[in-house]
This record gives structure tokens, C-alpha cells and sequence, in this order.
């Protein structure tokens, strides 16, 4: 067997997450009290008691995510459950990162809150947009895009590349809604508007890979210790191109997890821990590569159960 984790993304947060595990395993409680006396957030309330509004902002979203992530990872280290290979959407990457041995969890859920932060401010009074987008290939996508652009005068581009038939778009308001009656008239089954503060990994989010660029200067990066599968490759680094030019990269370009998925498949992975609250990328593995099984890790149940599920296993 090989196994993999794929970090969950900003989207999958729902209020009360980590709730069971921070009241049901001590090591899970004692990390995620230190992520937030480092951040200076008080994450168990934004996490436990919301309000939802709140805890869907960038800046607050990422670090939280990041805590529980890391949280979690850290609870399976411990029952002797390590990943071969590992990868996370957007912001996941962060959280696989540190579980590769990058950075530690008190660095990662720094950085979370930095780049939070920094994305906030790229777009802040610009009035934008994702929306995902079902039953087009990549090329029609990209082509009613640049129509949209084109005629709108605005930025709109393809964020995230999730699975066959799936996609998401992001960029200004208008043109994300030009993009959307293009993708329609194009042949696209649904065009669904997502509830996002910003256009994510698009052009428009410049600003914030440059600032993100002048705090990794600050920050030592590790050797990995396993595959880390990067956002915007679709692979591993093949190239040599570093850890902190490819997470400066992956703030302002595409996501390309249905490739990710690919290529893990291909070079053996045969089992999958979702890691982070819901089960959206379980459903992508689904989709993209039915050879995998794939569980969910996102609750202190799912915990013992992937634990069993993967028993007697050679990890």
C-alpha cells in the first residue's frame, strides 16, 4: 500500500470543526491552544462558535484550517500512520507542507495567517467573484473566459482544474458573470457562484505573491521528508524549483488537483486520507481516479475509523 493525504482547502469550514477532537484528545487540544497563542487569534472561538460570517473570512478561515489540519496529521503521526506522498487545496498545501516537514505547525499556522491576510488586501474594494463551472473541457473553459475578458474589459480566469468536467472560475464580478453565460451558451451544464471573498488564485492576486514573496525570507524551509504533490505543477518539483517560489506561485495561477490526483495514482498511490473538515476531495478522488479508496478525516470518529480502516496495513 501507498498512502497518501490530501489536505483540505478554504471552503470546507463549517462552524464547530475540531470541535470532538479538541475535547477528546489532549495532544490535538495542547497544539491547536499553541497555534493560537502564536497567531494571536482566539481560534477555538472563531472555529467552535463562529459566527459562519466570521469564520469565512480570508484572514481568519486560513489559520484556522490550517490549526485543525496539522492537528489531525499530528493525532495520526502518533498511531503510527505516515503519508508516502502529500498535497492539499490552496490553502491545504500549507498544512500538507508542514506534514512533509517544510516547517513546523507553529510556522504554518503563521504563514496561514499572513497570507490570509495578504489576500484580503490584494482585491480589497474590488468587487469580484468564482464561480465553479460543470460539463466543459479545459479549452471551452478557457476560451469563454477569454471572450468574457475580453469583452467585459475585466480579469476572469480558470482558478481551479478539480476533476473531469469540473472547474472553477474567479476573477472581476462582471466578468466571472460574462464567463458564466459564455460557459452556458458553450455548453456547460451548471455555472454554480461560490461564497468567496476573492477571486483566488488569479492574476489579481499579484499583490498578495508579492507579499508573500518578502515573508518567506524570514522563514527556514526544511528538506521534505516525503512527495509533496504542488498546486500549481500538478506534480511534484521536478525541476528544483523550491518550496517558496512555488507557494508564491500558487497564490496568483491555477490549481491543478484533477492532475495531482493523476499523477499520485500514477506513481502508486492506492489509498487517500482527506484530511480537514468535510469531504470534498474524497468525492474529487472519486471522480478522477476510481482506483483509489479513498476515506475522510475530519472528526474524532473519522479518526478512529480510518485508523481501522488502515489496521494491519503495511503504512
Amino acid at each position: 500500500m501507498k498512502l497518501g493525504f490530501l489536505f483540505a482547502g478554504q471552503g470546507a469550514q463549517y462552524v464547530g470543526m475540531g470541535r470532538d477532537l479538541y475535547e477528546s484528545e489532549p495532544d490535538f487540544r495542547a497544539r491547536f491552544d499553541r497555534a493560537a497563542a502564536v497567531t494571536g487569534l482566539d481560534l477555538a472561538a472563531l472555529c467552535f462558535d463562529g459566527p459562519e460570517e466570521t469564520l469565512a473570512q480570508t484572514r481568519y478561515t486560513q489559520p484556522c484550517m490550517v490549526a485543525v489540519e496539522t492537528g489531525i496529521a499530528a493525532l495520526l503521526e502518533r498511531r503510527g500512520i505516515r503519508p508516502q506522498a502529500v498535497a492539499g487545496l490552496s490553502l491545504g498545501e500549507y498544512a500538507a507542507l508542514c506534514c512533509a516537514g517544510a516547517f513546523d505547525s507553529d510556522e504554518a499556522v503563521q504563514l496561514a495567517t499572513f497570507r490570509g491576510e495578504a489576500m484580503e488586501k490584494a482585491v480589497a474594494g474590488r468587487p469580484s467573484g468564482m464561480a465553479v463551472v460543470l460539463g466543459l473541457d479545459r479549452d471551452t473553459l478557457a476560451a469563454a473566459c477569454a471572450d468574457a475578458a475580453d469583452k467585459s474589459g475585466g480579469v476572469v480566469e480558470i482558478a481551479n482544474y478539480n476533476c473531469p468536467g469540473q472547474m472553477a472560475i474567479a476573477g472581476d464580478a462582471a466578468a466571472v458573470e460574462a464567463a458564466c453565460i459564455a460557459a452556458r451558451q458553450a455548453g456547460a451544464k451548471r455555472c454554480l457562484p461560490l461564497k468567496v471573498s476573492g477571486p483566488f488564485h488569479t492574476s489579481l492576486m499579484g499583490p498578495a505573491g508579492d507579499a508573500l514573496c518578502e515573508r518567506f525570507k524570514q522563514t527556514v524551509f526544511a528538506p521534505l521528508r516525503c512527495t509533496v504533490y504542488f498546486n500549481c505543477l500538478g506534480g511534484p518539483d521536478e525541476a528544483g524549483v523550491g518550496v517558496p517560489a512555488l507557494l508564491v506561485r500558487q497564490v496568483q495561477t491555477s490549481v491543478y488537483m484533477e492532475d495531482i490526483i493523476h499523477r499520485m495514482a500514477a506513481d502508486g498511490v492506492d489509498h487517500i486520507l482527506e484530511i480537514g473538515p468535510g469531504k470534498t476531495l474524497a468525492g474529487l478522488v472519486r471522480k478522477t481516479e476510481k482506483g483509489i479508496a479513498v476515506r475522510s478525516v475530519g472528526t474524532a470518529q473519522e479518526l478512529a475509523e480510518a485508523v481501522d480502516w488502515l489496521k494491519g496495513e503495511a503504512i
